[in-house]
């Protein structure tokens, strides 16, 4: 059993004004097997989450919590949280020039799991995945997402997260500049990943288009750093037919 708990979360922001509070109390709870979408308009603080949990440190918590399986994630540090078992998917994947992609996973690998993978089978099991997300064996020997189109940034994302394997994945957006090719591939790859045991989604999008193909448990609105309203699948139709209006003039 995994579960990602996350209570009263409160983060702030520097600014040149001073403090700028972002997320205003988040609650909210992640246990295996379920699949939580997270969506809202921009600047909501969908992102911002993703960041807190995964250890940003543009990101202040003045106050709340976040626990995996009881640990507290809010004192670890940034690779602790990894080992833990959690896993960032991020909007804008970064480049790393002169890190090979087979060298940055094994390295990866080897850190979460406190020894290196065997050799022979890690070069298959990585061409296995690379293969699954339709990217060529080539793609290993080269930099870290350096020349990828942003559909191979974000299926190499899920190639990362099919190898690593950790507890809970959280994915800012990963539809985000995606043709409905990739996204359809993309979204196999989270299938599969879901599909194993003791396995969580947070899922942060703007639109319904990937829950068509990843099923969501749970939908969850994001307004002002807040959760305006929750509830099962249909509440993401809902959202697609009427938008954020109502929830934004509320805010008002």
């Amino acid at each position: 059993m995994s579960t990602l708990e996350i209570k009263d979360l409160k983060v702030s922001v520097s600014t040149d004004d001073g403090p700028k509070e972002i997320l205003k109390g988040v609650t909210l709870t992640i246990k295996d097997g379920e699949t939580h979408a997270i969506m809202g308009p921009n600047g909501s603080g969908k992102s911002t989450l993703a960041y807190s949990i995964a250890g940003h440190p543009k990101y202040d918590i003045t106050g709340g919590s976040v626990t995996l399986d009881g640990q507290d994630v809010l004192a670890m540090s940034v690779d602790e949280r990894a080992r833990a078992g959690l896993f960032l998917a991020m909007q804008y994947p970064v480049e790393v020039p002169g890190v090979s992609v087979t060298n940055f996973m094994r390295t990866a690998k080897t850190a979460i799991d406190g020894e290196a993978p065997k050799l022979r089978t890690w070069v298959k099991d990585v061409n296995a995945a690379m293969s699954r997300m339709n990217l060529d064996s080539t793609f290993t020997q080269r930099s870290v997402n350096e020349g990828f189109s942003g559909g191979e940034k974000k299926r190499h994302e899920i190639a990362q997260l099919e190898l690593l394997d950790p507890k809970v994945a959280i994915l800012d957006e990963t539809d985000s500049g995606l043709d409905i090719d990739a996204l359809k591939v993309v979204s196999e790859g989270v299938n599969r990943f879901r599909g194993g045991e003791g396995k969580g989604v947070l899922l942060i999008t703007h639109y319904t288009r990937i829950l068509r193909y990843i099923q969501p448990d749970f939908v969850h609105v994001f307004v002002d750093g807040k959760i305006a309203e929750q509830g099962g699948a249909e509440l993401a139709d809902q959202l697609e037919a009427e938008g954020y209006d109502k929830y934004l003039t509320a805010k008002v």
